[in-house]
């Protein structure tokens, strides 16, 4: 657990249901988040992230249980909370008439501290050339950009992420998990919620896997596949020209001499360790398979 004075959001037995629900949507949650991480909030559809999310960003109020936010119960905070928080929804809100920059204009109006600027913005999203354009020319991954800069505006101390590369093409997603590295590297704290693993793993400091409303694992990527991974290699490698692999144990590698051998020997082609990934862990951890 992170420790209470570096927390940014403590939470303790989140407990939540909708009206008329047969089972909560979440249950006993417990969690503390830092300041200056991200923090990957993983599992499947409909497994509770979306709820906690609206929770946490105070558009979800009949909970029970205890979450503590920059400091002070969350729900002690006024209308000020939004001075301090960005939030980029899976599916994205605009203004279609207006375009790019009249959107980031106008919301830009709502907060009463200094923002940043919305040309700045759109420039570190890849749409300074769709400034001018109206929202309703947008494709799905481009609304999804402008989203991210909206979320930015007010320069937030707790950014909330939801699917952020969903529907990107891959260099835009590459811009944008970047860009989510930047708000870390800045002190910034991003929430992150995904089922997408491999996003997860490439940006996330710590991860909680969440399934039928509970939370079952909370630990850092490189500590999860340590602990879930085999300590072996594969190596591949051209034999009578086939390409072939075998596998070592990592214990003693460097007294091996079958693995020393093959190192001098034929044309080596790859090495890997078998490093389980965080969909193998979540699979392995739950019993479910993501989706």
């Amino acid at each position: 657990m992170t420790e209470p004075s570096s927390a940014i959001i403590q939470v303790e037995d989140l407990s939540f249901s909708y009206p008329k629900a047969d089972l909560p949507a979440i249950r006993n949650l417990r969690f503390d988040i830092g300041r200056g991480e991200i923090f990957g909030f993983l599992g499947p559809n409909g497994a509770g992230k979306s709820t906690t999310q609206k929770i946490l960003i105070g558009l979800l109020r009949d909970y029970s249980g205890q979450v503590t936010s920059m400091g002070a119960p969350l729900g002690s905070w006024g209308p000020d909370f939004y001075e301090h928080v960005g939030v980029a929804f899976e599916f994205p809100n605009h203004y279609l008439k207006l375009t790019g920059l009249e959107n980031l204009k106008y919301f830009r109006a709502l907060y009463s501290d200094t923002t940043r600027s919305p040309e700045e913005l759109l420039e570190c999203v890849d749409l300074v050339d769709a400034a001018g354009m109206p929202v309703s020319q947008y494709s799905k991954g481009m609304k999804s950009r402008l989203s991210i800069a909206r979320a930015l505006l007010n320069d937030p101390d707790l950014l909330f992420l939801d699917e952020p590369t969903t529907g990107l093409d891959p260099v835009s997603a590459r811009r944008i998990k970047e860009l989510i590295k930047d708000q870390r590297d800045a002190g910034k704290t991003v929430f992150l919620t995904t089922h997408d693993m491999v996003v997860a793993d490439y940006l996330c400091d710590r991860v909680a896997f969440i399934l039928d409303g509970e939370i079952v694992q909370i630990d850092t990527p490189r500590d999860l596949k340590l602990r879930h991974g085999e300590r072996k290699i594969r190596v591949e490698y051209v034999d009578d020209g086939r390409t072939t692999e075998r596998e070592f144990s990592l214990n003693g590698i460097g007294e091996n001499s079958e693995f020393m051998d093959l190192l001098r020997g034929p044309e080596i082609e790859t090495i890997h360790t078998l490093e389980a990934t965080l969909e193998d862990i979540f699979v392995a951890v739950t019993g479910s398979q993501l989706g």
